[in-house]
């Protein structure tokens, strides 16, 4: 197996387990991705005249036949190929012949991981728009079955003021929906092509167009210069982890909203025997464990976006190989922010409201008396406040 980067030199096998990492396996999900920017730039090529037309057909046939047999489990990414470049390359060359090596021309894996890996972006920033959906769909339906069913309104862990679980819920579906819009803004640094801006400096002597490969792979623009590419590096990455750590956020506090009141002295919610788990001493037990590990990702998540922001800070400007490390926090942070919000979803919609275990205290509507004595007797609001404190003041002295 030869590297896309070797000379025919040796390489320590603890150099290649090191500097390989985490890749042969985390590119799996690459594939397609890498294979999509590979037919655009052959194309692109040829368009060009740096690459003979049967060439091309024959690469862009090709790396389609790998992409099947990959998903039909005839190969996978080993160690010895390091990344999915290597791996797609040198199969591509054992397949077609000697027109496999004429792909690489005019780019460096520098920036055909990034283009694999903003194509995949866009396609993650939907998959979690779509989850996101889901959960807004369940809790608009929870609003339709228990809508009307009165709650107390918390502030400082007191109740407060009247509210109900149609607010509630309301509240969550507007949080949710903001991270639609968040995930939308995600995809500006997403959007701009990378490709044939090769190790940071461009391809001396080749003239590239590198519009063609920004139509051809649906990118909004082509960044320039040249230079501006590895500088980019983990900015759409952490983009979108941001979006995701807000999100994870906001589904965490839904999740301890729902563990108090689960609890035997709230009793406010019954959950679905299937998303509840048993204790392995007290046998009387339903454990809550999905809410609890849902709150819990918030905190991977808001960890995968800060190693993802600490690997690239005071980096100099080109290519540094610590970028490397940031797919493993990507990934993670993607997949579990997917897991967490579908598990939630499928948990909503088989929750139930317990309206005959909610006491509401008199004082909820405090506020509600202060206010009328303003509109019904042209009180100021600061004398009707204390007219009212002091009668909640005297019935609490009884």
């Amino acid at each position: 197996m030869s590297r896309l980067w070797e000379k025919g030199l040796p390489l320590d096998q603890r150099v290649l387990l090191y500097t390989a990492g985490e890749d042969h396996r985390l590119d799996a999900r690459l594939v397609d991705y890498d294979i999509r920017g590979s037919v655009a730039h052959a194309e692109m090529l040829a368009a060009q005249g740096l690459l003979d037309a049967t060439d091309c057909d024959t690469i862009c046939a090709g790396l389609r036949k790998l992409g099947e047999q990959f998903h039909a489990g005839d190969w996978q990414i080993e160690l010895s190929d390091e990344d999915v470049h290597t791996a797609l390359e040198s199969r591509l060359t054992r397949l077609i012949g000697e027109a496999g090596g004429r792909l690489h021309l005019g780019r460096s894996r520098n920036d055909q991981v990034l283009t694999a890996l903003r194509l995949y972006l866009r396609d993650a920033a939907d998959h979690v728009q779509h989850s996101v959906r889901g959960l807004l769909d369940s809790l608009a339906a929870l609003r339709e079955r228990q809508g009307e069913v009165a709650l107390p309104g918390y502030t400082h862990m007191q109740q407060a003021m009247p509210s109900s679980v149609e607010w509630w819920a309301a509240g969550y579906e507007e949080a949710f929906a903001d991270a639609l819009a968040g995930l939308d803004a995600s995809r500006r640094r997403m959007n701009k092509n990378p490709l044939g801006s090769a190790a940071g400096y461009g391809t001396p002597g080749l003239e590239l167009d590198r519009d063609a490969t920004t139509s051809s792979l649906g990118f909004a623009e082509t960044q320039t210069p040249v230079t501006a590419v590895q500088l980019s590096r983990g900015k759409a990455e952490a983009g979108l982890l941001f979006e995701l750590t807000l999100l994870l956020q906001d589904l965490a506090r839904l999740a301890s909203d729902l563990l108090l009141f689960y609890t035997q002295e709230f009793n406010y919610i019954s959950l679905a025997d299937d998303v509840t788990t048993g204790s392995s001493i007290m046998p009387q037990k339903r454990n809550p464990d999905v809410l609890e590990l849902v709150r819990g990702a918030s905190a991977t998540v808001a960890a995968c976006l800060q190693e993802c922001l600490l690997l690239t800070a005071k980096l100099p400007s080109g290519f540094q190989r610590d970028v490397q490390r940031i797919k493993g926090p990507l990934f993670r942070g993607i997949d579990l922010t997917i897991e967490s919000v579908d598990v939630m979803a499928y948990l909503l919609s088989r929750l139930q409201f317990n309206p005959e275990n909610i006491q509401l205290d008199d004082g909820l509507h405090a506020a509600e008396r202060a206010n009328a004595l303003v509109t019904q007797q042209g009180l100021p609001f600061r004398e009707a406040y204390r007219k009212v404190a002091e009668q909640y003041s005297a019935k609490t002295a009884k």
